[in-house]
């Protein structure tokens, strides 16, 4: 599936993953290969990429790892999947 995660300052990422799994605002939900057509809003917590990503060397501060799942936190957002596409809009 493609992930792309946007935020008010920049695009983090863009490009290939396994899975994501996010903060919804009712629990936490994942999304894996052709999932389903879903639009959410994101609590606050951490979204999870399974994964190789290829980090550009000016956003890799903002990104954590933890048993090789990487992390971002967030405090809120948006998401969106369609046709294999998972956009997170995060603040």
């Amino acid at each position: 599936m493609y992930l792309e995660i946007v935020t008010p300052e920049a695009v983090l990422f863009s490009g290939e993953v396994t899975s994501v799994a996010v903060p919804g605002v009712n629990g936490e939900f994942q999304m894996l290969d052709n999932h389903a057509p879903i639009v959410s809003l994101l609590g606050k917590g951490n979204v999870k990429v399974y994964g190789d990503m290829n980090l550009e060397e000016e956003v890799v501060e903002k990104f954590t790892k933890e048993n090789g799942v990487t992390l971002l936190a967030i405090n809120s957002g948006t998401i969106e999947m369609k046709d294999n596409k998972v956009i997170v809009l995060a603040d």
